[in-house]
């Protein structure tokens, strides 16, 4: 027996910047560290594709630095698509010029919310855990943007994988930068009961997608029905969205915003 359906989304939204082509990564590099009229319109349209999703995992938001006009994108994003609750989580903080951060946007109040380290020579990747419902029946969420490097990718799954055993219900999700075939991937899913529902989901580059390297894994006990991304090229990711039913003794309550 199935129960309640829910609505995610992983989206690394890339600090609002508009990339369509290789040579945007040049032409508009000065918008990693310069305020620029258009993120606030971008992210706008991005807010537009919230409205019906439940929780969202962001990657590459910025907590309120220049370049977003001391703006906090999670905030700004959760406003404009109207979600009650969320929380930013900021990576690497550079002071007024950038604010690095992971962000949830979610439509049910979790039981509560971690902020996890992950290793690397370079500091700066972090995940985020937000666990639903109640101890004995509860669902757990963890998001993350994982390394460039191959070797501390492989640290960082190693030891998320410690984690996510410790709870029976789990998503993961996010901007993991490899695919489901590499070594890295391959040792998560040897190492806990993670699986990838959807066999190929191209999310990047968004204007001409051939690489899985955004997911959303999920445990056993939760019934998928649908995996895709979403045509919306105001990053060099597209977003990616599942729907899914819970196991029927988790009941999540939908808050006003």
């Amino acid at each position: 027996m199935s129960g309640q359906r829910i609505k995610i989304m992983s989206y690394n939204v890339q600090v609002g910047i508009t990339t369509r082509r290789p040579h945007h990564y040049f032409t508009h590099s000065w918008k990693h560290v310069l305020p620029h009229t258009q993120r606030l319109e971008n992210l706008d349209r991005a807010a537009s594709l919230l409205s019906d999703v439940d929780i969202v995992g962001l990657q590459e938001v910025d907590a309120g630095s220049l370049r977003s006009n001391y703006i906090n994108l999670a905030e700004y994003l959760a406003f404009r698509a109207g979600f009650p609750f969320w929380h930013h989580q900021v990576n690497r903080n550079l002071g007024r010029i950038a604010q690095h951060s992971n962000g949830l946007l979610s439509r049910f109040t979790p039981a509560e919310v971690q902020d996890i380290t992950l290793p690397g020579l370079i500091p700066g990747r972090n995940a985020i855990l937000a666990r639903y419902g109640n101890r004995e029946h509860s669902l757990v969420l963890i998001m993350l943007h994982l390394a460039l490097s191959r070797k501390a990718r492989c640290r960082q799954l190693a030891f998320i994988s410690d984690i996510v055993n410790q709870y029976p219900h789990v998503i993961l999700m996010g901007d993991m930068n490899c695919r489901p075939d590499s070594p890295e991937m391959q040792l998560l899913f040897q190492r806990t009961q993670l699986f990838e529902p959807a066999e190929e989901t191209l999310t990047f580059p968004s204007w001409r997608p051939r690489f899985h390297i955004d997911h959303i894994l999920v445990t056993p006990g939760l019934k998928v029905h649908k995996v895709h991304a979403l045509s919306h090229a105001y990053s060099d990711h597209l977003p990616i969205v599942m729907e899914l039913d819970l196991p029927v003794d988790i009941r999540l309550a939908t808050l006003a915003a």
